[in-house]
């Protein structure tokens, strides 16, 4: 039972932060640079921005969700299997979510490294 726990978190670890990294990476494109909008604005400007957009609070929210799962994870199962199937999940989860949601461009390098990493994941999970 403990296993189902710890997998559960796990799960709810790479899909909070999958979509936190994603709600992040979009309202920092609406954001804009943050470089010039400070030259150009000044250091509260720019946090004024970044704080009143929407996706950036939830992006943050979905965050901490991700935190707290993890602490939960690490409560039920051993690091040695936690953190790396959380954040090699995340890493193909990103990949996915990137190209779907995002319309980025993910080279096939990056493919097949997901593809050995998904291949770890089922090393540590047999």
């Amino acid at each position: 039972m403990k296993a189902v726990y710890t997998w559960s978190a796990i799960l709810v670890i790479v899909f909070a932060s999958v979509v936190g990294d994603v709600l992040l990476a979009h309202a920092m494109k609406q954001v804009g640079d943050v470089g010039a909008l400070r030259r150009r604005a000044g250091l509260v400007a720019v946090i004024r921005r970044t704080l009143g957009n929407p996706n950036f609070l939830f992006g943050v929210t979905a965050m901490a969700v991700a935190f707290f799962s993890l602490l939960f994870a690490l409560s039920w199962g051993d690091v040695s299997l936690v953190a790396p199937a959380a954040a090699s999940l995340t890493f193909i989860g990103n990949a996915v979510a990137a190209k779907i949601f995002l319309h980025e461009r993910v080279d096939r390098r990056r493919w097949i490294a997901a593809t050995l990493v998904a291949a770890g994941v089922a090393l540590l999970a047999g």
